[in-house]
């Protein structure tokens, strides 16, 4: 066969023109990609996550891709964070120049068939399974749907997750394969993790990262939650090129396998490693959610703020579907003076740039914010975070 993999005789009429110009070329990247990673065929998916949606990232020849194309999204498929809120970017600062052409990115992406969630956390608004085979491309969410939930997903390029959505299926390779979701290093944390929160173990991630690479880890001596697990993935994404991990007794690949750890490397990691990273510099500006918060840490955050002020900029970053389910906790947050965006985050607004310093929960954030925003980061708790932001 031409293309080198076991298409469908579907595949083979969309690779011949018949179902028109976008689809065929949408299905050529998705050939071209799984003929340089050895993939014999294509896996059909059960949803896409489409990275490339800031006009911050993108810019004017993205746009102008993206209107050449014309076709529509065959599997639900969600859109990464954008520049701005789409509904309060004036009350967060942003030029109308950049508001209009953030829109003709969003509109290009509605007309392509792809929800307007906006969101690094499309798993707290859509089902994901054990097992499903995904296209999603940004790093955390690509991280937790591999990790915490036990789907099949590779890290998409915005593209590729863009064709994989049009048509329906990627290239079957990499992770989505058993036998490339093997551990191969061990990391033994030595530390007291039994009151440890999102930003030790974002902290722990961050560290954890550019010891891993890309390789997959299996931590030892942890018992991290849900939003814990999001907080070491995201940041392990960012400071590494890691896409899948496992945590011992906790995730569910740990708890089905078992895995022989016998010849692999093992490395230790101390506590002080981890406190290190956790500095003391000035902040101009607090912001938290990235990856955007769960309605758990929404709620966290309006206890820490009860009865207090915020004296300097606090933002608040979490997808629309979860801010509309959570309004009075929302409206509580806000009573301080703080304020709860959907749609974008610290490192694709724009916004963020007018500050030389940042505070944030997040080893993700702390690893993105001086190369996306050109500011120091610092890290602290979501206590931490609030008070300074009131003090």
């Amino acid at each position: 066969m031409v293309t080198g993999m076991q298409l469908d005789p579907d595949d083979e009429r969309i690779l011949a023109g018949e179902q028109g110009e976008t689809r065929q070329k949408m299905l050529e990247l998705l050939v071209a990609l799984g003929k340089v990673f050895g993939a014999e065929r294509l896996v059909p998916i059960k949803s896409a996550q489409v990275s490339g949606a800031s006009y911050k990232t993108i810019g004017k020849y993205g746009l102008d891709w993206l209107a050449s194309l014309d076709a529509k999204a065959v599997v639900p498929a969600v859109l990464n964070p954008i520049g701005m809120p789409r509904t309060r970017w004036q009350e967060m600062g942003i030029e109308p120049d950049f508001a209009e052409k953030q829109q003709a990115v969003v509109a290009a992406y509605e007309r392509l068939g792809v929800r307007l969630d906006c969101t690094c956390t499309p798993y707290y608004l859509y089902e994901t399974r054990y097992g499903d085979h995904l296209a999603w491309s940004e790093s955390s969410a690509v991280s937790y749907a591999n990790s915490v939930l036990g789907a099949r997903t590779n890290r998409e390029g915005g593209p590729s997750a863009l064709a994989a959505a049009i048509i329906g299926k990627t290239p079957c390779y990499g992770l989505h394969l058993e036998k490339n979701r093997v551990p191969q290093m061990v990391i033994d944390v030595h530390a007291d993790t039994s009151r440890w929160g999102v930003a030790d173990y974002g902290a722990l991630g961050y560290h954890a990262g550019k010891l891993v690479g890309n390789r997959i880890p299996y931590f030892r001596g942890i018992r991290p939650g849900p939003d814990q697990l999001k907080a070491i993935g995201a940041a392990m994404a960012a400071t590494g090129a890691v896409a899948l991990y496992h945590v011992e007794g906790v995730t569910p690949e740990s708890q089905k396998n078992r895995y022989d750890l016998s010849d692999i490397e093992a490395i230790a990691v101390e506590r002080t490693e981890i406190s290190r990273l956790f500095s003391q510099i000035p902040v101009d500006a607090v912001a938290v959610g990235c990856p955007h918060c769960s309605p758990a840490e929404l709620g966290e955050i309006a206890r820490l703020l009860t009865g207090k002020v915020v004296t300097k900029p606090l933002y608040i970053f979490a997808a629309q579907g979860v801010i509309d389910r959570n309004t009075k906790i929302v409206d509580s947050i806000e009573k301080s003076g703080a304020r709860v965006f959907a749609d974008t985050c610290m490192v694709v607004s724009p916004v963020m740039e007018q500050y030389a310093s940042i505070m944030v929960n997040s080893g993700k954030a702390l690893a993105y914010v001086p190369n996306m925003c050109g500011g120091q980061a610092r890290i602290g708790t979501i206590e931490d975070c609030v008070n300074v932001a009131t003090e």
